[in-house]
């Protein structure tokens, strides 16, 4: 199947072209994208990309209704508008690329693939918040996660590379970019992970400061006098790497101010760390032990010195890297250390290829 692969940013639109064998045959990004009407650029990628046969899209919430993909019809959309307030600033973008993709291909197939999706696997214990249970019914309030395509893909690729079935693994699953999150994978399955309602909890991240204490927040609205408008700003986009260390909030950048000996971004630095090996260490007791550590995202793939800090404090778990190996390391990669005992790999983001998966299986069931 000759499949197009839609992913609308919160400001731009990757689109690539995926072909009978999973290999891409073209792509592109197309920046500052203006949405439904802005037809052009992805008239012209068709123009130029050869036909498709189905095209799959990304979607970050799927809400309360849609733990798997989809096939996108009008009631499917219909509904993934109405809980656009999940994912303000993504779904009404990917809905965005759905109508364009409708009016332009109107008589090929498209499935909606969730990052939520993954995670609705969780247990009661591990999706549910200890809110009224009012509350929680009226309003579906739960830890949704997220990364869930990404997570999909680096726990079955990761398995792969140590001819293992997941299914058989104790998985932590480590998505580290801009966003980040961590997945505990037991059975096959996710049993828990960082992210919750929204994608700002858990690990600290570029610009969101991952999971802070509420009663600060209520704190900084009642006594800091911090506007609504500004503290929920800031969260998104001010916090994390950024607001400690002065920053772009880039790993990259941080790593280089530390190494000039600026303090904030050595703060910074420690504190992401911090997070990350705590989370990971929670994950496992949720996964009941740790078999594999998988690494995947930007930072997760090309940030041996982020690598190296976690080993190093998931080393009463038996994880030990290669120094070479993890130095190294480009493409997919197992990097676990001589007799370690737990291996850890590194594995490049494949969405598309997870959101090629759902799409077969659909179409074809």
């Amino acid at each position: 199947m000759r499949l197009l692969v839609v992913n609308a940013g919160s400001s731009s639109l990757k689109l690539s072209r995926l072909d009978d064998a999973g290999a891409v045959s073209a792509a592109t990004t197309v920046e500052s994208w203006q949405g439904a009407g802005h037809l052009g650029p992805l008239a012209d990628f068709l123009a130029g990309c050869g036909p498709v046969d189905a095209v799959g899209h990304r979607l970050v919430h799927g809400g309360p209704r849609y733990g798997g993909p989809v096939v996108v019809d009008d009631l499917v959309t219909t509904y993934l508008y109405s809980v656009s307030h999940l994912a303000p600033l993504h779904n009404p973008r990917a809905l965005a690329g759905i109508r364009a993709t409708r009016e332009l291909l109107p008589d090929v197939p498209a499935v909606a693939a969730f990052d939520t999706g993954f995670h609705t696997s969780l247990p009661r214990a591990a999706a549910t918040y200890a809110l009224p249970r009012e509350w929680n019914e009226r309003w579906g309030l739960r830890r949704y996660g997220f990364h869930g395509l990404s997570h999909a893909w680096a726990v079955r690729r990761g398995a792969e590379l140590l001819h293992r079935d997941p299914a058989e693994l104790r998985i932590v699953s480590c998505h580290l970019g801009a966003g980040a999150s961590l997945a505990a994978v037991r059975g096959g399955i996710s049993v828990d992970t960082t992210m919750g309602f929204t994608p700002l909890a858990g690990l600290v991240m570029n610009t969101r400061p991952g999971t802070v204490d509420p009663g600060l927040v209520l704190w900084l609205l009642e006594h800091g006098g911090v506007p609504l408008l500004e503290l929920g700003d800031v969260l998104e986009h001010h916090a994390g790497l950024k607001g400690l260390s002065g920053t772009s909030g880039d790993l990259r950048d941080v790593l280089a101010g530390r190494a000039a000996g600026d303090d904030g971004c050595a703060l910074a630095f420690d504190v992401y760390v911090h997070r990350l090996v705590r989370e990971a260490a929670a994950m496992t007791a949720a996964t009941g032990g740790l078999d594999l550590l998988v690494l995947t995202g930007g930072v997760g793939e090309h940030s041996p010195e982020v690598r190296a800090a976690l080993a190093d404090g998931l080393a009463h778990l038996g994880v030990a890297l290669d120094d070479a190996g993890n130095r190294d390391a480009t493409g997919d990669a197992d990097i676990s250390g001589a007799g370690s005992a737990v291996a850890t790999v590194v594995v490049t983001a494949r969405e598309d290829l997870e959101i090629r998966r759902q799409v077969l299986a659909v179409l074809d069931g």
